[in-house]
């Protein structure tokens, strides 16, 4: 709940007030809050996935996880088609208004989501004082006043009075002291379920199966430069593609991304893992030698438009790519720990988000080496060239696997390594 009112609040707020909308800083600041409940709602949903796949069958394990992404393409299929038709049609303030409808929907509809508490958090008694001590101090001296003088009347109701003063003054700082204990069980459960957590996180981040591949991810962001801010440049200036056009590929890319899903629930759910990693890789290499195709013309020689090129280049690379993700993740969500499976899903995208903002550095380093500009493509040709070589590299890593044999990587390098030199002689 605390994730949907993040996302739906700054909608709202940008929706109403233009002031902050024009103004970057305040714009920012909604903007980062928004993105933080989204990134949150995403980690828990995540979690629920992970904890429903360690209760299923292992002939149905993947199947849930291939079910949330297939909603998530058709999700982005609406979404792209629907911003299309309101970036042109409807005015600014009101696309902010609608950005909140589903944020909305997501919030009535955390009422209907059942989750059991944690055994660790059950309510501690309380500690009740007893009144009674309190009455029976106050009447102890409270036998009647015909028995007695008026000075000892007026003497008793006097230490009356005081009792019930030290009485009251006794409870409050009973009550003080049972809330700072209370407070004190409460920190210190606290820091004792954190600290289980991180030992969990740990042992599981630990273990050869996930911590390889997770490593491999990373390498493999770092080590292959992302030229695609320079191909957008490219297919907007150069070869006068509009904008909208590149925006209605992302339908097709979520197409694609539905049946990378289809395809590997269906035919590739028992293939090792290292062999999928390598022959993705392999794939997204060929499509970027189509990127270079489209660099070199070599597509009008054939009659191939330059929009079919961008459009089917573009589902490929989802469709491949989902195929890195699948196993991986269906993988993480067996193994993991109970309790921590959205902190690790966390922490495998934030590693894999990490390394490929290193390697967009990267690749506008490669593009800075190379002279390439918005206004200067002729080195592009060679830049792709050297991202597809080292896509082939990617494969030889030997951290992914600890059996794979050294032969195994040697001929993988020379296939590497001869598939480079082939690419960088197209090239030249």
């Amino acid at each position: 709940m605390i994730a949907t009112v993040l996302s739906l609040v700054p909608w709202l707020i940008l929706g109403q007030v233009s002031s902050l909308r024009s103004s970057k800083m305040p714009f920012m600041i909604f903007l980062t809050l928004q993105n933080l409940g989204s990134a949150m709602a995403d980690v828990v949903v995540d979690a629920m996935i992970a904890e429903a796949v360690r209760v299923e069958r292992a002939s149905f394990a993947g199947d849930l996880q291939s079910m949330s992404w297939m909603a998530m393409a058709l999700g982005g299929i609406c979404g792209s088609l629907l911003g299309g038709y309101a970036l042109t049609n409807i005015q600014i303030e009101n696309i902010f208004l609608l950005f909140s409808v589903l944020p909305a929907i997501q919030l009535f509809s955390c009422g209907l989501v059942k989750e059991n508490k944690f055994a660790g958090s059950k309510v501690l008694p309380e500690v009740h004082t007893s009144d009674s001590s309190h009455v029976a101090n106050g009447n102890i001296n409270g036998l009647d006043a015909d028995n007695f003088s008026v000075e000892n009347s007026k003497t008793r109701t006097s230490k009356r009075k005081k009792n019930r003063k030290n009485s009251k003054k006794r409870s409050v700082i009973t009550s003080k002291l049972q809330k700072t204990e209370s407070d004190g069980l409460f920190i210190s459960k606290w820091f004792k379920s954190l600290k289980t957590a991180s030992y969990s996180l740990l042992q599981a981040f630990r273990q050869p199966v996930i911590l390889r591949p997770m490593s491999w991810f990373f390498i493999a962001h770092v080590t292959v430069p992302n030229l695609s801010t320079v191909m957008f440049y490219y297919q907007t200036e150069f070869l006068n593609l509009e904008a909208s056009f590149l925006g209605t590929t992302r339908v097709i890319g979520w197409l694609g991304l539905m049946l990378g899903t289809f395809i590997y629930n269906r035919y590739l759910k028992n293939v090792k893992l290292r062999r999928i990693l390598m022959w993705t890789h392999v794939g997204l290499a060929f499509l970027s030698i189509l990127d270079m195709v489209l660099v070199s013309r070599k597509n009008a020689a054939f009659g191939i438009s330059d929009k079919v090129m961008v459009l089917y280049g573009s589902a490929l690379a989802d469709a491949i790519n989902q195929f890195k993700f699948m196993p991986f993740l269906i993988l993480s969500g067996q193994l993991c720990p109970p309790g921590i499976e959205g902190t690790l899903f966390a922490l495998f995208m934030s590693i894999n988000n990490f390394g490929s903002t290193v390697g967009s550095f990267v690749g506008a380093g490669l593009a800075s080496a190379l002279n390439i500009s918005s206004g200067s493509f002729d080195n592009l040709l060679l830049g792709i060239g050297i991202q597809v070589s080292l896509y082939f590299h990617s494969n030889c890593f030997p951290i992914f696997d600890s059996k794979a044999s050294y032969r195994d990587i040697s001929i993988s390098y020379i296939w590497s390594l001869a598939l480079t030199i082939l690419v960088l002689v197209t090239c030249v």
